[in-house]
């Protein structure tokens, strides 16, 4: 039985430095002797040979119009030593939990962010790192970032639908924004929409989530009400408005009767304040509360069905938390210039910063608002905010199981299917908030 493949190859490699070097007699014996071992034909042993025992090219160097090329000599190089890692276990331990904590964000939002968080961290015992580690955290760039954190990186593709339903009263009142109306880096003007919990059913009331965002800071505030009636939308309204720490100047909202009512339009004009909606069926003129709809609500609390008193409290307490969060602990990063080269978009994008540290830089905003903020800051926890945040979102995923238990106990008794009334619902509920 004669030579595997691999072992032909390597009996090829031991030869052609040897071919190389020999004279004309002393490689027809070597070429003699492979074609006997590997049972290769002359010719295609002889360019098998040369192919292997050329020599490598490691530069080259020109001058006055000639040339020197440089080649690893086989007989004088040294052995090449083992690369050593840089950024050890270490590293890569204490790297992988602030990107846990901090939300799995990208390197490029996290790298700005780690002199910031380390020290927090750090301050409230979360973080246990050595001077060295601690060097070596700082000076990380944001591609080593993702490469180290790579295999960790998990991607969820999740899409939703909208149940907006057109406001056709008052439209001609409410003009349509457009580029002049607002000063985008003013603190203060906000796009507004509603996310819809309706687990793909759209049957009965179910809990809306209203996503507000400031677009020059990108402060979010959201706030869960229980449908979309006039009432509980402008309520939510009035609350966020009074937790902004700068004073609401505009709105920007879709089209939906929700937003394009009356009551809203009376409200906006004693406040002075800026009213406008966006054109119908251009979901991009509202693009910044867009963006949150699945960065803030979408990521946090999913796309299941929530239609009762209980998982509205736990929305709202989930959210109240989520604030803190998001505006103190989340960086983002602002489109600053979009340009075409050919059939290619180049985007760049500024430094990331936390919505905090946008209203900190702003000057149209008071030293008193600032101070309160940055009191407010110095007694968070990034990480107990993330584990009440889960411990929340676990909890709305027992009660939308709960309500599936039930809705099959329906199917088998052959009853029309119907969504639980929520005092049937509480029932169930007890044994998990006692």
């Amino acid at each position: 039985m004669g030579l595997s493949m691999r072992q032909r190859q390597a009996v090829t490699r031991e030869l052609a430095l040897s071919y190389r070097r020999a004279g004309k007699k002393k490689r027809g014996e070597i070429l003699t002797w492979l074609c006997e071992v590997s049972r290769y034909n002359r010719s295609y042993a002889g360019r098998a040979l040369r192919q292997r025992a050329k020599p490598k090219v490691v530069g080259r160097l020109s001058k006055g119009g000639s040339s020197l090329t440089i080649v690893e000599d086989e007989r004088t190089k040294a052995k090449r030593r083992a690369k050593t890692k840089k950024y050890g276990r270490e590293v890569f331990l204490a790297l992988k939990r602030i990107w846990a904590i901090c939300d799995c964000i990208c390197g490029k939002r996290l790298h700005p962010f780690l002199p910031e968080i380390v020290p927090v961290l750090e301050r409230f015992g979360e973080l246990r790192i050595d001077e060295e580690t601690r060097k070596k955290l700082l000076e990380i760039s944001p591609a080593t970032i993702d490469r180290l954190l790579a295999s960790e990186r998990r991607k969820f593709q999740l899409k939703g639908r909208s149940t907006t339903k057109p406001g056709t009263l008052l439209k001609n009142q409410i003009p349509v924004r457009t580029f002049s109306d607002w000063d985008d880096e003013r603190p203060g003007f906000l796009e507004v929409d509603l996310v819809s919990h309706d687990g793909g059913n759209t049957k009965g009331d179910f809990t809306q989530t209203l996503d507000a965002t400031d677009i020059s800071t990108t402060w979010t505030e959201t706030k869960a009400v229980k449908n979309k009636a006039q009432k509980w939308v402008f309520e939510a309204l009035q609350e966020i408005k009074d937790k902004l720490p700068f004073k609401v100047l505009g709105l920007d909202s879709d089209n939906g009767f929700e937003f394009i009512n009356a009551h809203l339009l009376r409200f906006c004009e004693k406040e002075k304040i800026t009213f406008t909606r966006s054109r119908p069926y251009r979901k991009n003129d509202n693009c910044y509360v867009e963006q949150k709809n699945y960065s803030v609500v979408r990521r946090t609390v999913g796309y299941l069905r929530y239609d009762t008193e209980e998982e509205l409290k736990v929305l709202n307490k989930l959210y109240s938390y989520l604030r803190e969060y998001t505006n103190f602990f989340q960086p983002t990063m602002k489109l600053v210039e979009k340009t075409r080269v050919g059939a290619k978009v180049k985007k760049r994008y500024d430094q990331a910063k936390t919505p905090y540290q946008r209203v900190l830089e702003s000057p149209h905003i008071p030293e008193q608002n600032k101070e309160r903020l940055e009191q407010e800051y110095a007694t968070l926890n990034p990480a107990e905010l993330k584990r009440k945040i889960t411990k929340l979102q676990n909890k709305l995923i027992k009660l939308a199981g709960l309500k599936e238990e039930l809705r099959r106990e329906q199917r088998k008794e052959n009853k029309d299917f119907e969504y639980i009334s929520n005092e049937a619902m509480n029932n169930h509920f007890e044994y998990i908030f006692t």
